[in-house]
């Protein structure tokens, strides 16, 4: 389902953090929330991937999984999964206008005059009751833009998480990476196992505290947590046991620090009772799949949906250990909020020109706009238009194109791709044709 009046609409209304919207909503709904145990999972960076890798083990060792996770790349139906498969649009649809109708009669009983919930805390509070009304044995949440004051940050978890800390959101999570990680700390619980990925020092410091002031159980890398990486397989080791000789079904390297948050969020469930083999986990990391994250849609076509500066170094790394082609683009369309120079400048030595596009997203930086943020940068620069016009002219002139800087722009070039744009080009044309002119 791409589009519905009722999102639509409540999309207007922007973000509103705090609890008590979504703590009197989902009271009147019978708290669905705890119907069914929970994995908790912040993170700047890289919660998508390892919610993922944490579903699909679950998934191998015999649990009906639901999976919330956002934003959505192509359809909102990817936000509410069932053992990763996204709810399809019959019953997402009735599901949504169920729950919308239900929102107004809590409102109008609460007397609220005003919207009541804003789009993130509706489709949070539907995924929970689309959890519990399909029976799942337990949910992995990923948060939203926080932590403490996250709509999602209304569960009991059996293991929360934090996967990395970055400067995204700054104005409104705090001003500095120790406020940052001070806000997604929130989502640790009095006694609950806390996994940590890589973290900067001071965020470091700053989770490990709030986890030691709550009582919780806490495994961090290179004390607890340990990778190795050897001939394109992984050994990843907690304090429960080793992992061995993994190819894991996502590219990068970066990845390698997801599975190994995800493997000790499997393995502090299974000191609480989950029963989840390691043949089940070393399956579940091969098997993941998630669009948008280092995807390669055709031979010559790479979408990656890194929208700030760490996720454009794992891209930058990534493209650093493959084979350089003779001509290599760089599409990049992104947020109205991001900074493009930092986004752009690790992926320059790894490619030879670099296009602006947009998607139609409203948030998205209009690609004249974009070019102009990025004339200072020592690059050969295009301005493509919107990514309709841009992506077929890029695919047939470079012989190898990169699609980065928004998930909603490879969700984008993703549809445009299945409705068969690139179907009749042959990648490289321009450039052949320009060296034999």
């Amino acid at each position: 389902m791409i589009h519905h009046p009722v999102l639509d609409q409540l999309a207007k209304h922007g973000v509103k953090l705090g609890l008590d919207r979504v703590k009197g909503f989902l009271t009147f709904l019978g708290e669905p929330q705890r119907a069914y145990p929970v994995v908790h999972i912040a993170g700047t960076n890289g919660k998508g991937s390892t919610s993922a890798f944490v579903s699909h083990a679950l998934m191998e060792a015999g649990y009906r999984v639901g999976t919330n996770l956002s934003p959505h790349l192509e359809a909102v139906n990817e936000r509410i999964r069932i053992n990763m498969v996204p709810l399809p649009d019959a019953k997402l649809i009735e599901a949504l206008e169920a729950h919308d109708r239900v929102r107004w009669d809590w409102a109008r009983g609460m007397r609220i005059e005003e919207v009541p919930l804003t789009y993130f805390e509706f489709l949070t509070t539907l995924a929970f009751m689309v959890f519990a009304h399909e029976g799942v044995n337990v949910a992995v949440v990923e948060t939203g833009m926080g932590g403490r004051l996250d709509a999602t940050n209304v569960v009991q978890p059996v293991v929360t998480a934090i996967t990395h800390i970055g400067a995204d959101h700054m104005p409104e999570l705090g001003t500095t990476l120790e406020e940052v990680a001070g806000e997604k700390a929130g989502i640790f619980k009095r006694g609950v196992p806390v996994v940590l990925g890589v973290l900067p020092p001071e965020a470091k410091a700053r989770a490990i505290l709030h986890a030691e002031r709550l009582g919780c159980p806490l495994w961090v890398p290179g004390k607890d947590l340990m990778k190795e990486l050897r001939k394109g397989r992984w050994n990843l080791r907690t304090p429960e046991g080793t992992l061995t000789d993994v190819k894991l079904g996502l590219d990068g390297l970066h990845q390698g620090s997801n599975a190994l948050v995800a493997l000790g969020i499997l393995h502090q469930m299974r000191k609480s009772g989950f029963h989840i083999p390691d043949e089940a986990i070393k399956a579940g990391f091969e098997n993941t799949r998630l669009p948008g994250r280092l995807e390669r849609l055709k031979p010559t076509l790479l979408i990656d949906g890194a929208h700030n500066e760490p996720g454009a170094e794992a891209l930058a790394t990534f493209l650093s250990r493959l084979p350089r082609p003779a001509y290599r683009v760089l599409l990049v369309g992104i947020g109205r909020e991001r900074d493009p120079t930092k986004i752009v400048a690790p992926l320059l030595p790894h490619v030879d020109e670099v296009v602006t596009t947009r998607c139609a997203h409203p948030k998205a930086l209009d690609s004249h706009e974009l070019a102009g943020l990025l004339q200072d940068m020592d690059l050969l620069l295009a301005d493509g238009g919107p990514i309709e016009e841009a992506l077929p002219e890029v695919y047939r002139d470079a012989h190898e194109t990169i699609v980065t800087g928004s998930l909603y722009l490879c969700g984008a070039v993703r549809a445009l791709v299945g409705q068969g744009v690139l179907d009749n080009i042959t990648p490289g044309q321009g450039q052949l044709l320009e060296a034999e002119e």
